[in-house]
């Protein structure tokens, strides 16, 4: 695995002075306390502060770096029926491919055919007998009560949908915010401006609270998306599990909030990236299937994998608004 990005922040330390021949040396039984000790203990104190905050609001800090850089931003997770979706209109007018294509979809749309059903009915109508009525208005009640049966399943299916907990990123109008300092992103939660996570009923709350120090994330919201590619090409053999895995879902989480519908559809179910994805995991896992997932891993294509990759990061470093 490549060396980590994300680096803790330790606080420097003035080398202790060598005292003066004539000054005499402080004795150890009234020296103050153990400095170690004490450092410990104010670390664990913060520490536990920094992620009560983040307890507390529901949001967490996010470390994610690009090929142009590190930087942090933050992340929720909520019931997609509670959230609006970030507005990617203007970005993708941006894009002369996507406004493209928008425009041909519009007109597709906007093609009619147009049935007399009316007079059709009133045709088979003359020809119809008592009987054959009878049997159409049977079936014709059968396919109302499926058609009641299939939009229950489909309400069912919105309710669930909505119940589940998605992604949710410090955003706007599509684009990703990116700080590569804690005091940035510290300055702009407090600056009042607007983005997709305020519409969250502790974004107030946060931003009255957060000071450059809370903004640590914890090596499980640490993603290393620069990486991969470079790691990929390596061959089988070189392949990073836990940074591949991880990249995995930093992209899943980033194409959902920042809807980019060609990656989710790059890292969907039955995909060749979700099947390497698959493999890793199995092979982290270890046991029976660490040894399948070994086997599966030695079918994909390293070019294949990291030519994938290579688009997928380009497509999510395409969509981040880097702020200093």
């Amino acid at each position: 695995m490549g060396n980590p990005k994300h680096t803790e922040v330790s606080v420097a330390r003035q080398s202790p002075q060598r005292p003066d021949a004539d000054e005499p040396e402080l004795d150890d039984t009234t020296g103050p306390a153990e400095p170690d000790e004490a450092d410990e203990a104010d670390d664990t104190t913060r520490a536990s502060a920094d992620r009560s905050l983040w307890d507390e609001v529901r949001i967490d800090p996010v470390e994610i770096a690009l090929p142009a850089g590190t930087g942090f931003t933050l992340r929720a997770y909520r019931p997609a029926g509670s959230l609006t979706p970030t507005d990617v209109t203007e970005r993708d007018q941006d894009d002369p491919f996507l406004a493209r294509r928008q425009v041909i979809e519009e007109e597709d749309d906007e093609t009619v055919v147009i049935l007399d059903e009316e007079l059709a009915e009133e045709f088979a109508d003359s020809d119809e007998d008592e009987s054959s009525r009878r049997r159409r208005d049977s079936a014709t009640d059968a396919d109302a009560t499926a058609d009641d049966d299939d939009e229950a399943e489909a309400e069912d299916a919105t309710d669930e949908a909505d119940d589940e907990e998605v992604p949710v990123f410090l955003s706007h109008r599509g684009k990703l915010l990116l700080f590569k300092t804690p005091e940035s992103l510290v300055s702009f939660i407090r600056s009042g401006a607007p983005n997709d996570l305020s519409q969250l009923d502790s974004w107030n709350e946060l931003s009255e609270r957060v000071e450059p120090a809370d903004i640590a994330p914890l090596d499980e919201d640490t993603y290393e998306l620069d990486l991969v590619v470079e790691n990929l090409r390596g061959g089988h053999d070189s392949w990073d599990s836990t940074l591949l895995i991880e990249a995995g879902e930093a992209a899943r989480d980033l194409s959902y909030a920042l809807r980019l519908p060609a990656v989710l559809d790059m890292l969907s179910a039955g995909s060749s990236l979700d099947d390497l994805d698959e493999a890793l995991r199995a092979t982290a896992n270890g046991g029976i299937g660490a040894f399948m997932g070994r086997r599966r891993l030695k079918k994909i294509g390293a070019q294949t994998a990291s030519l994938g990759w290579r688009t997928i990061v380009g497509k999510i470093s395409a969509v981040v608004d880097w702020r200093d």
